[in-house]
């Protein structure tokens, strides 16, 4: 895997923006526009200004049609993040090449390309406690065109570490968490959207529960995060119920899923404690709850259990059965789903072969309640 490592506090801001000269007819424009610009398109929970991009949630992605031989991008980043780039070619499981952004600057996206049309996409593969990115301004040599939107179907994962690919790139189960080898595109939720050509919104953290976060530790749960605009950024955190800003709320408008995928519950019945089912069953009732207010009543819901407990396969399918919702579904990971030594990355997670598995355990599932036909192709 080759590498580019960019520390935007040392890049230089030499930046020259010509002015805007728009052509109707080819549909492009000067080698300046801002990150808000209907051209560029992005896939997950993006706040919008006037002229700028912000956003923190794994997995969220950018494309950007240009016309020239190179794409620069203005932004700042308020940690340190880690994208996966494509650079001409479909979103794979296997990237050109990853780029690690580092305070405020410019960096190159691509250079050195043959003068014409070119694509890229790129992905954020951190979870928002990597940090949180506001993308300002792209510049090209030539011109930019609309991004195509590849996608008719849409799927929605929400999650926990698994979600995020905490851990999917390290060697081996005892090797500590590194934020370089989380990579949100090795997950099964990544692996089953790729299988059925849908683009995919994953909300996920690592450590969060739908009502027990690992450990027992305290904050916001899944269940609460869920109601957010950012993971993490800033002040706008949704816990029990209220707001620290009114801002921070998230509401979908414009854009609804297939099939919404619910996979919690590890870190609930962590560290050998677990909730009682009458607190399960009111939490799978208000993440329902939220979701019925961003896409209304016929878009079907999979709750899954993951290994960590039998029990949880009990609480998973008795709430799932009490929403009395004709379009709740239920199923589970079985413990020999997938193997606890080559199959796991970093901290006992699940590597690209676990989550490979995993996505085997969903897949016939979300074929039979989507009516999406099981492709006739490897799953990767």
């Amino acid at each position: 895997m080759k590498t580019f490592i960019t520390n935007l506090l040392a890049a230089a801001m030499a930046v020259f923006c010509s002015s805007a000269v728009s052509n109707a007819q080819n549909d492009i424009s000067s080698t300046t526009i801002n990150a808000a610009d209907p051209r560029i398109i992005y896939e997950g929970r993006v706040e919008f200004t006037d002229s700028s991009a912000r956003f923190d949630w794994s997995g969220t992605t950018i494309r950007v049609d240009f016309t020239g031989t190179r794409l620069e991008m203005v932004c700042k980043d308020s940690k340190c993040d880690w994208f996966n780039l494509w650079t001409d070619k479909p979103q794979s499981e296997k990237q050109d090449t990853v780029l690690r952004f580092k305070g405020d600057g410019s960096i190159t996206i691509a250079e050195g390309l043959e003068q014409g049309r070119h694509s890229v996409i790129l992905q954020k593969r951190t979870e928002g406690e990597q940090g949180c990115l506001t993308i300002e301004k792209f510049i090209t040599d030539g011109c930019f065109n609309q991004a195509a939107d590849p996608f008719s179907r849409h799927i929605e994962f929400i999650g926990d570490s698994y979600t995020c690919g905490y851990g999917t790139e390290a060697i081996n189960r005892d090797q500590p968490f590194r934020p370089g080898e989380e990579n949100c595109n090795l997950t099964y939720a990544a692996i089953i959207g790729r299988l059925f050509d849908a683009g995919i919104r994953t909300i996920s953290h690592s450590g969060r529960g739908l009502v027990r976060n690992y450990n027992g530790a305290k904050g916001p749960t899944m269940t609460d995060r869920y109601a957010n605009t950012f993971d993490e950024a800033e002040n706008n955190l949704v816990w029990n119920g209220k707001a620290d800003s009114a801002a921070g709320r998230w509401t979908d408008t414009g854009w609804t899923p297939d099939i919404v995928v619910i996979y919690l519950g590890t870190n609930d019945f962590s560290c050998g404690k677990y909730p009682k089912f009458k607190e399960w069953r009111k939490g799978t009732e208000r993440l329902l709850a939220q979701i019925r207010s961003n896409y209304g009543e016929d878009v079907p819901v999979l709750f899954v259990a993951s290994k960590a407990s039998d029990l949880l396969a009990d609480y998973v399918r008795d709430a799932a059965n009490d929403t009395g919702d004709g379009k709740v579904y239920w199923t589970a990971v079985h413990g020999n789903a997938h193997n606890d030594t080559d199959d796991l990355g970093a901290s006992w997670h699940p590597n690209y072969k676990g989550h490979r598995k995993v996505a085997c355990c969903m897949i016939p599932y979300i074929s039979t309640i989507t009516g999406w036909e099981l492709p006739g192709r490897e799953i990767k």
